[in-house]
């Protein structure tokens, strides 16, 4: 069985090792303790959406990319493809699209 909070700590913690940072400097930028941020990277603790946002921006990386991620590991444990695209039907025509 998946356990969200377990991919959501696995994929921040890639983020941040990816970019060669430690725990106290993300924990110190997201303003959260450290003992706390470890607990959530190591899936002990479920964080608040504020947490996410938090740690996200002391990542400098959107919350929607360590989302992103989370649901295409999701997927894949499910047995599911992962599209390259948003199916036509999730997109809404309301909104311009962010550009890169």
């Amino acid at each position: 069985m998946v356990v969200l909070r377990r991919e959501i700590g696995d994929v921040l913690r890639t983020a941040r090792q990816r970019q060669g940072r430690t725990l106290r400097e993300v924990s110190s930028a997201a303003r959260v303790s450290l003992g706390y941020l470890s607990e959530v990277e190591r899936g002990q603790k479920e964080a608040s959406s504020e947490l996410l946002g938090s740690i996200c921006e002391a990542l400098d990386t959107p919350l929607s990319v360590i989302l992103r991620e989370v649901s295409d590991r999701i997927a894949v444990a499910e047995g599911l493809s992962i599209p390259d695209t948003i199916p036509a039907e999730m997109v809404s025509y309301d909104r311009v699209p962010a550009t890169v």
